[in-house]
């Protein structure tokens, strides 16, 4: 668990915007198909994935929304925040998708972000990032 405090501690911070910038269009949106392609996903996965209905990832008027963009950009900060650890953004996805967290009850850090607690995770990381315990 300190390897984890330490590369997260590493990936915090500014890194964790890294992986969001790699898919930001020229008009500052992310860029959902990108993010649907780079993780092997479909936009209905990726929906789900972040909890969204399927139509916020297929109608453009949807895409664009504060809570399309918002839950699609924690989704990446999580996965920027861990990859160094994980082995890479495509362990980062399935650490995200599949690891039970003991201090959320055995919930993954893709049900915090469904319910919306996606500050909770990124508190998690930090606390981690500092020494503290899981």
């Amino acid at each position: 668990m300190a390897a984890l405090a330490k590369k997260s501690a590493q990936a915090s911070g500014s890194g964790d915007k890294a992986l969001v910038l790699t898919f930001m269009d020229g008009s500052g949106r992310i860029a959902i198909d990108r993010v649907a392609d780079s993780f092997g996903m479909s936009k209905t996965q990726l929906a789900e994935t972040v909890g969204l209905a399927r139509e916020s990832l297929y109608k453009a008027a949807r895409v664009g929304t504060l809570k399309t963009q918002a839950r699609v950009r924690e989704m990446l900060e999580i996965i920027s925040r861990v990859s160094e650890w994980a082995g890479g953004k495509e362990q980062a996805m399935a650490w995200y998708r599949a690891q039970p967290i003991p201090a959320f009850g055995g919930r993954t850090a893709e049900a915090l972000v469904k319910d919306g607690k996606a500050g909770a995770v990124r508190d998690y990381l930090d606390h981690l990032a500092v020494g503290g315990f899981a």
